[in-house]
């Protein structure tokens, strides 16, 4: 069974920085990309960034500068390193893998930034 499990999220100051992690787990397919994705209250759900096996990242315009991600060096493990927290970034994270037939989403973390 796949499981997908984030964890990090929290409440921060404006300009603060957060980490979030992810792990993936029941599934290991050696091309693959992960990645974060947001949903604000009354929103859709955003890409925030992603980062495929070979290591080529993709970020949104918004979070471009910000945001980091990274993969850890045990398998199907997941960074965001979020740097100079605005409230508009106030949303709940989520981390996704997906490979060829399949995506697999976790649960999702709180991110709060106040003003």
């Amino acid at each position: 069974q796949v499981q997908v499990v984030e964890s990090g999220g929290g409440l921060v100051q404006a300009g603060g920085s957060l980490r979030l992690s992810c792990t993936a787990s029941g599934i290991f397919v050696s091309i693959n990309t992960m990645g974060w994705y947001r949903q604000a209250p009354g929103k859709q759900r955003e890409l925030v960034a992603t980062i495929i096996s070979g290591g080529s990242t993709n970020y949104a315009d918004s979070v471009k500068g910000r945001f980091a991600i990274s993969r850890g060096n045990a398998k199907n493990t997941l960074y965001l390193q979020m740097s100079s927290l605005k409230p508009e970034d106030t949303a709940v994270y989520y981390c996704g893998y997906f490979v060829l037939g399949g995506a697999y989403w976790g649960q999702g973390t709180q991110v709060t930034v106040a003003s």
